[in-house]
């Protein structure tokens, strides 16, 4: 026999830490599930669970120039109570939503890393248990900073995020589901304790004013949240590892950069990035012939020399010298043009042009049924506005062979879309599924926004009536050691290389749809976020006014001869059945005479979309026929279809069919039907007078004369 025991287990480092967010409880657990992470918790807010786990390699990656940092944001299914679809019923590739979430907790993260350090780290964020009032976004951003900060991995957080709303004029910090449903503004903020570190926003048109008090207001409520953290660090905070630094040898750099500096000057001197590149390339001949030597590993680090040298450069530029590199003021745009119309057998297309940067979106229109369908973990399951962005390597001069979208294309795309989606018509005025793919034929910088005044030229092309215009421009960011900094506007390539943020705003006149903030510094204060947003609200009026609407001055009356025409109609749900017939058969047959392709709602929304409009008008007769009922005391005009001795069968509406008693042909006794002049196919009046005393409709030939 075998005698196998067990001692209890027991859990001595488990620690429970509390807090009161927006009235709901945030509470971090750790000493008990992922122990060999380098750092780890469960972080719950509300009925919201997120396992967040910080993991750091023991040795720095070989070869590179940049911080290996991965963010993962893991959607399990089971969270939400929900099988995955699809034939293997597992977990596969990330959904949109969760591959922009991981970047929307990766943006305040990176910056706060030592720059020279190479050690891969990975933060895994798997969202276990969901309460769609207690946002699991939130929830991962503030667990995978707790993860870092308790950890031994160099990071100089803590950072902390809240989501907030817009209800009723009123600011709400972390709104409920049925709040984010009605509010007019959906803001991510991610701040450490004396500065901004990100914004992501989608509005219907908030106004800057609007905006800036709710990006205030949300770094408050985090203050409270970061000196919760602070206690939780105080106490089982773990003393942060050494690491071999990866920063380039001082004492090259400087020889290098002394040889160089007038040469690298004279190259980045000019607009054109082909020329830019171009010149380059004897300096970077010349410092290695003259360096190799010297310094035998230098070809293995020529690109992370050469970057460095072009930025201690341009930022000097933009600090010192206010000169930008293609020679415009910090408060001038590159030049600009936009044209639609150029595809002619799309439904719309646009081309906007901003210096090297340039974007060609086309717009497809589509039935309803053709929105995209989702499977998550929250309760969304359908759109019906699908943006699409695709940068091609030939675009930035590179020769490399076309891939999937990968978190870049996705998050631009995104981007676009939600600056577009408050100025749509709703599906009652416009029944169309839209679809607009943004491929970049040019970039040098910005292309996110191109992307979005593409994408109004689009739309007005095709002949969707937008509420209002909508354009986009950056905001870039250079500051100094001594504390002073300077904005600048619609930011190209190399200053976003070299700059220290890139501020994206889209909107109308009338307010701001969307903002997307990148920065590579620690933070923002309150004064370059209100210049920042002052900057991009002068710009965007600009485009629309001197650009956008130059093009096209409003989207077209009608969409393109080759878009599909598309009616709405609605019926009695109990009237469906009749519509669909046995086994399908009416409707297939109202479809087969028609061409026209047609959908239903369960209650009672018929979508009808066919190639021109008189396919559209027959599928709509023939429904209407189906479902028609006649009011009582109305006069309809009709066939006779046939006669019985007891009266007659007219046909008062298409396929439908009443009787009228010979009592009620004449206004004198009749023995024959005949004997009144009625022949079958003869065109007659009959009034509807209700239901008999056998339940039967009742029409009157003589009552309607």
């Amino acid at each position: 026999m075998y005698n196998i025991t067990s001692s209890e287990m027991e859990f001595k480092n488990y620690r429970k830490y509390s807090y009161m967010l927006a009235g709901r409880p945030l509470v971090i657990e750790t000493g008990k599930m992922a122990g060999l992470a380098n750092g780890s918790c469960l972080c719950r807010y509300g009925d919201t669970a997120v396992l967040c786990c910080a993991t750091a390699s023991e040795k720095p990656r070989d070869g590179i120039d940049f911080l290996p940092l991965s963010v993962d944001f893991d959607e399990r299914m089971y969270a939400a109570g929900k099988i995955p679809g699809g034939y293997l019923k597992r977990e596969g590739r990330p959904s949109e939503k969760a591959i922009l979430t991981s970047r929307v907790i990766d943006r305040p993260i990176r910056p706060l890393f030592p720059k020279d350090l190479r050690n891969d780290i990975a933060l895994s964020l798997i969202v276990m248990s969901v309460d769609l009032d207690c946002s699991p976004e939130i929830t991962a951003m503030i667990g995978a900073s707790v993860a870092l900060s308790i950890s031994d991995i160099p990071w100089n957080g803590p950072i902390a995020g809240v989501f907030m709303g817009l209800v009723d004029g009123e600011l709400v910090v972390n709104p409920t589901e049925a709040q984010r449903k009605v509010s007019d503004l959906e803001l991510t903020v991610a701040a450490s304790m004396n500065k901004v570190v990100m914004i992501e926003a989608g509005a219907r048109e908030v106004d800057d004013d609007t905006m800036y008090q709710a990006i205030m207001a949300a770094h408050e409520e985090i203050k409270g949240v970061l000196g919760f953290i602070n206690g939780i660090v105080a106490e089982i905070g773990k003393p942060k590892f050494s690491y071999p630094s990866g920063e380039l040898d001082h004492d090259m750099f400087d020889k290098v950069f002394a040889f160089c500096e007038q040469d690298v000057m004279a190259a980045l001197d000019t607009d054109d990035k082909n020329v830019r590149d171009a010149r380059m390339v004897p300096v970077k001949d010349a410092i290695l012939e003259k360096f190799s030597g010297e310094y035998p590993d230098l070809p293995g680090m020529m690109d992370e020399l050469v970057y460095k040298i072009q930025k201690k450069i341009v930022r000097r530029w933009l600090l010192v010298d206010k000169k930008r590199v293609d020679g415009r003021a910090m408060n001038q745009i590159r030049p600009l043009a936009a044209e639609v119309g150029i595809l002619p057998r799309v439904h719309g297309s646009g081309l906007f042009t901003r210096g090297q940067t340039q974007v060609l979106t086309a717009a497809t229109l589509g039935t309803l049924s053709e929105a995209q369908m989702l499977d998550g973990i929250d309760n969304d399951t359908t759109k019906r506005y699908m943006h699409h962005y695709n940068m091609p390597g030939f675009s930035t001069g590179e020769a490399k062979a076309a891939r999937s979208p990968g978190r870049r294309e996705i998050g631009h795309g995104a981007l676009a879309e939600r600056s577009l989606v408050p100025v749509l018509p709703s599906e009652e005025e416009f029944p169309y599924a839209i679809r607009l793919v943004s491929d970049v034929v040019s970039s040098n910088g910005s292309t996110s926004q191109g992307s979005v005044c593409g994408s109004t030229l689009a739309l007005m092309d095709a002949g969707v009536p937008i509420k209002a215009p909508v354009a986009g421009i950056s905001c870039g960011l250079i500051t100094a050691e001594d504390g002073s900094w300077d904005t600048m506007i619609d930011i190209q390539g190399l200053e976003d290389f070299y700059g220290d943020m890139d501020f994206k705003v889209a909107g109308t006149h009338k307010g701001i749809t969307s903002i997307q903030m990148d920065l590579k510094i620690d933070g923002l204060t309150p004064e370059i976020i209100r210049q920042a947003l002052a900057q991009t609200h002068a710009g965007r009026d600009y485009i629309i006014d001197n650009v956008i609407l130059k093009a096209i001055a409003q989207p077209r009356p009608e969409v393109s001869r080759y878009a599909p025409k598309m009616t709405t109609m609605k019926i009695d749900p109990d009237k469906i059945r009749e519509v669909i017939g046995k086994g399908g058969a009416t409707i297939q047959k109202i479809v087969a005479d028609t061409g026209a392709k047609i959908d239903i709602d369960d209650d009672g929304t018929i979508h009808i979309a066919a190639v021109n409009g008189e396919q559209a008008e027959a599928a709509h007769a023939a429904i209407s026929a189906i479902v028609f009922e006649p009011e009582v005391g109305e006069i309809y005009t009709g066939k006779v279809t046939g006669i019985k001795e007891f009266g007659c069968f007219v046909e008062y509406a298409p396929g439908k069919e009443g009787m009228v008693h010979i009592s009620k042909i004449a206004n004198r006794r009749l023995e024959r039907v005949e004997d009144a002049g009625i022949e079958v196919g003869q065109t007659v009046r009959v009034k509807y007078m209700g239901l008999d005393k056998k339940g039967r409709m009742d029409f009157s030939i003589k009552d309607a004369q």
